[in-house]
């Protein structure tokens, strides 16, 4: 071999030595952190909301005394029936809170999260895009079947679920947050202290929507960001001097998250109404 030709296979080890070098995933090769599943943001993610929900309105201590299922279904919170085991449903106390806990550590009450010790205390929970934003089929009972995710859940009570919390037992709160209604929410009530609850919207049918809200106040992120941060009370950063709100966590768990949420609303189409639900004359007519 001369030595042109040794000359030339030392620098492609070298080139090879280096681009595995430079390369921060293990072995030079597979990516350590795969992107986070879409799907599974819209479904599961807290954004780290469970300091809230836990720490200060201490509403893991309320489902554990007080919240079994049927209560749990009464105020609107449905279940996932294809994350249940075979047969659960026909073996358990539906009046007992401990089998409201068992489905939390079972991630099938859509939209809470939970962390559920080995004495079967609920230690931690927070909550999800998909509590306000998902329903189910109603295929198993009303209440629980499979998934419709992007759905308004009309049925969910946010405020009298609120309420159940010590932190809100002043009579003036108690008042406000009991008056809503199934299917109502009123998202600037913590920040302008005036009581105007809307319909909980649905999450589906968004692409080409501009603007995600009848006020305009911004595109789909922008609202993503300002509930997850300022109503569901995750870690993240959000600012909007026109509504006087500024509110910045040492580390941002929300704002990574938005543009993976976001692929997933648009991906869910607006289901075909059922037939005779509306006027289809009528509709018509508002055609441009």
């Amino acid at each position: 071999m001369n030595t042109r030709t040794l000359l030339l296979l030392s620098a492609a080890a070298l080139a090879a030595l280096l681009s595995t070098a430079c390369d921060d995933s293990p072995m030079g090769g597979e990516d350590p952190d795969p992107p986070p599943d879409p799907r599974e943001v819209f479904r599961f993610e807290t954004f780290g909301n469970e300091t809230w929900w836990t720490d200060t309105l201490a509403m893991n201590q309320v489902i554990q005394a007080a919240v079994d299922p049927v209560t749990a279904l009464a105020v609107g919170l449905k279940v996932d029936a294809d994350a249940l085991p075979e047969g659960i449903l026909a073996t358990v106390d539906l009046t007992d809170p401990a089998t409201t806990v068992e489905l939390i550590r079972l991630d099938a009450v859509l939209g809470v999260k939970g962390e559920v010790d080995d004495q079967g205390n609920l230690t931690r929970m927070g909550i999800t895009c998909a509590l306000c934003h998902s329903t189910v089929d109603d295929a198993v009972m009303p209440g629980i079947g499979r998934r419709l995710d992007g759905w308004a859940n009309v049925d969910l009570n946010p405020g009298l679920i609120v309420s159940l919390s010590p932190f809100f037992q002043d009579p003036s709160a108690q008042a406000v947050l009991t008056s809503w209604g199934a299917g109502m929410f009123d998202p600037r009530f913590n920040i302008d202290g005036i009581s105007d609850p809307v319909v909980i919207p649905p999450a589906y049918g968004l692409d080409g929507v501009a603007l995600e809200t009848y006020t305009g106040d911004g595109s789909v992120s922008y609202w993503n960001a300002y509930v997850a941060v300022t109503q569901m009370h995750g870690h993240g950063d959000f600012e909007d001097p026109r509504i006087g709100v500024a509110v910045d966590w040492d580390e941002d768990l929300v704002s990574p998250l938005l543009g993976t949420l976001l692929e997933y609303q648009l991906s869910l189409a607006a289901p075909r109404p059922p037939d005779r639900s509306f006027d289809r004359t009528a509709a018509g007519c508002s055609r441009t």
